[in-house]
Order: structure tokens, then sequence, then C-alpha cells
């Protein structure tokens, strides 16, 4: 069986409703609590890769302009749901691929990719996406699981990892590869407590070069 494509995963398609009422409410207050802590400047352009049903769209500050894209049609029929039933008009999704995105260069302030990077076929490829639309010194933010060093759970995520896949997500992803891999100029790394699954990425956009930056412990 070869990569499952995200819009092609049960769990991210078929399954829209059920995904929404399950893991909406426990991804937004992770989400919400990411994007407060940018504070997103009046005006700015975001983009987020891989929206799904547009769990994060309430975070999202009324004074700047974001696009949301993701290739799942189930899941974005209820995303625009939310948009009209919300009125939010600094809102707008589009059925469109991360991984070959059809925006020019350096059109966003601030590229989103909020548990995308083990679903989609190739994470490497999707970041090189975001840095070419995000513009030089803007953000790109990724909020993801990534497997353990620790070698017990390492073990066991990797050894789940041939059924994961067939939902539709990896779960042998590990942070310093991948952080290197992307050649992402990560800003900061943490965590939203001492006992999350999920790692947050913020990387400065640097255009013409990698700069190297720390990488976690």
């Amino acid at each position: 069986m070869g990569e499952i494509e995200a819009h092609e995963s049960k769990l991210y398609s078929d399954f829209a409703p059920l995904y929404d009422k399950i893991f909406g409410k426990i991804f937004y207050s992770r989400l919400r609590r990411v994007i407060e802590d940018l504070d997103i400047p009046r005006g700015a352009r975001v983009l987020e890769v891989g929206a799904g049903t547009g769990t994060s769209f309430p975070a999202y500050p009324r004074h700047c302009e974001v696009v949301a894209v993701d290739l799942a049609p189930d899941m974005l029929a209820r995303a625009r749901g939310k948009i009209e039933e919300n009125g939010w008009t600094h809102l707008k999704v589009l059925e469109m691929d991360a991984l070959h995105l059809d925006f020019p260069d350096n059109s966003f302030d601030y590229v989103m990719a909020f548990h995308v990077a083990t679903v989609v076929p190739d994470p490497i490829k999707m970041v090189e996406e975001a840095k070419r639309v995000c513009r030089p010194g803007g953000s790109i933010v990724i909020v993801n699981h990534f497997t353990s060093d620790f070698p017990v759970l390492g073990f066991l995520t990797e050894a789940l990892d041939p059924v994961t896949r067939r939902l539709g997500w990896r779960t042998n992803l590990k942070l310093k590869p991948f952080i290197q891999a992307t050649e992402l100029n990560t800003e900061t790394v943490y965590k939203l407590s001492k006992l999350s699954l999920y790692t947050v990425l913020v990387g400065s956009n640097q255009k013409g070069g990698y700069r190297n930056s720390p990488l976690p412990n």
C-alpha cells in the first residue's frame, strides 16, 4: 500500500462530523493559545494549510486576513458553514494541496500548519511550500506530535506507524531531523505543558539561506 494522501484519509474526510465533535474542542484550546501568543498585527495576511473543519477559526483576530486551505471537500464544507454561521468576513477557505500551493511567492506574513506534518505525504515539501509563499522575515508556525526520543515511547509510536498510516497519519516523525531537513530557522520550540504530546515550532522565514538555530534538547 502506497502513501495515503491527506484527502483520502477516512478520519479526515468521510468522518468529518465525528472528527469535529471528538477533536474540535481538544484541539481548539491548544491552537487558541498558540495563535494568541503570536499577537498577530492588524492587516496581516495569514495562510493556514490543512485547515480541516476550521477548528482554529475562532482564535484568529478579526483584524487580520486569513486564507485556509485543505484537500478534503467534506472538511471544507464544514469550515465554510462555520464561516457563514459566524459572519467571519476575515476568513475564507479554498480547496488546495499543501504540497502545491497556488499562491505567488511572498504572499503571506504567517503560514500555519496545525496537526498537518504527520498527515501530508511529504512534510519536508510542505515546509518548502510554506517558506516559498511566506514573505521574508515572516513566521511559519507548526504544531504537531513528534516521536519521543525516550526509548520506550519512541519504540511504541514507531511500532504503531503501519497502523496509523492506514488512517492517514504517521507516528514516526522526529523533531530534530525534521527541523534539520526543512532548514527551518526556528525561533522558539516549546510545549504548552510538560505532559503535552504536541510541540510548537515558530520559525522566522529566511530567504536565500539557512541560519543555524538552536535545536531543542
